[in-house]
């Protein structure tokens, strides 16, 4: 048994954000979920570093270089190929949670965060060619990816929201969810299957805060909000997710949509390097952790749980922040916007760096 092992007993399952070819093919994959790990993100940084960064890819690069396949249509056939190589190396897991883990994420083009019919199109297309049930279709939590998210969700798509940074984006993912669900069960379709995570970017807020506390005359709030934003959107989880409407589709079989908190390596060196997972352990939820935190958690990780604890704190720190006048709904907006960007930039340079080792690799 190890920490991992030990946080899932708490109702927490850990997966890993990080995916490259060699940690699928040489086994660090297996050897991650062999320790209790339980499944596996991926995001547009993720990639870039994988096949930019490495020569994983230039066997397959070498091969499609000549083609004449686009730039984007040689990044999909190799990030598909790592999903789907995941995906199967976790169908084991999949199978055996009764499809409460075992999944994989991959998102869709950061490009379409304001394109409600194109991330639909694009989340269709991407299930429809991997064929495989344990894979979730990452879609931020922009005004057109809420639609975007019922409609996908009604049609049976697992989905991962992700870029979550407000309680009422939170919200309004999980209503999302729940609508979606209804529409199925109203054409008596089948949702004990269908599967979504609420991702929750936790360590991002503490980072554009700390900046800014100190200026407003409360560095006491430093490294206390993001947490504080987390645990509150966690009791706005246990009421949204009971009460009459809520049972009648549990009793068709639904599960409920688990907050996922994302963006928990710590940034700041000040603070200790698993302060983001050790805080926020509880039942139905999910921490996804890059490698390096991975590490520190598998190490000296703590598995108390965590959750519930410092609510009147964490309501107090917020009563404080609004009393200097700040709109934490500003600094949240301002998070998503540079979250889309960020993401955007990553694909952007992710297809040039693809585009530069195609021109190097032709024959």
């Amino acid at each position: 048994m190890t920490r991992l092992h030990d946080l899932y007993a708490q109702g927490q399952s850990v997966w890993i954000d990080y995916i490259r070819r060699s940690f699928l093919r040489d086994g660090g994959l297996q050897d991650w979920l062999d320790k209790g790990a339980r499944g596996v993100t991926s995001n547009p940084t993720i990639f870039n570093k994988a096949i930019t960064g490495s020569d994983d890819y230039d066997d397959e690069l070498s091969r499609v270089a000549d083609s004449s396949m686009t730039t984007e249509e040689i990044y999909r056939l190799l990030a598909l190929q790592d999903i789907a190589e995941a995906a199967d190396i976790e169908r084991s897991l999949w199978e055996s949670s009764c499809a409460g883990d075992g999944f994989v994420s991959i998102e869709v083009s950061p490009l379409l965060a304001h394109d409600t019919p194109g991330t639909i199109a694009e989340a269709r297309g991407i299930v429809a060619e991997l064929q495989r049930p344990n894979v979730m279709i990452k879609v931020p939590a922009t005004p057109a990816g809420i639609p975007a998210i019922e409609q996908l969700i009604a049609n049976g798509t697992n989905v991962n929201v992700t870029l979550i940074f407000s309680r009422e984006a939170y919200a309004a993912a999980a209503e999302a969810y729940i609508r979606g669900l209804e529409q199925r069960l109203a054409r008596n379709q089948d949702i004990s299957k269908v599967a979504s995570v609420a991702s929750v970017f936790v360590s991002r807020l503490d980072t554009l805060a700390d900046s800014l506390l100190p200026g407003l005359g409360a560095p006491e709030l430093c490294g206390k909000l993001a947490l504080a934003n987390a645990k509150l959107t966690y009791a706005d989880f246990e009421i949204i997710f009971s009460g009459e409407r809520w049972q009648r589709l549990v009793d068709a079989g639904a599960r409920v949509q688990r907050p996922l908190w994302a963006s928990t390596g710590t940034k700041n060196p000040d603070y200790r390097d698993t302060l983001y997972v050790d805080e926020l352990v509880g039942p139905h939820t999910v921490n996804t952790i890059p490698p390096a935190t991975l590490d520190a958690v598998f190490d000296h990780g703590s598995t108390e749980r965590t959750i519930e604890k410092g609510l009147d704190e964490a309501r107090s720190d917020m009563d404080k922040l609004a009393s200097l006048g700040v709109s934490l709904d500003d600094w949240t907006d301002r998070l998503l916007t540079e979250g889309v960007a960020s993401f955007s930039d990553a694909y952007n340079a992710l297809i040039n760096g693809i585009a530069l080792k195609r021109n190097q690799l032709r024959n």
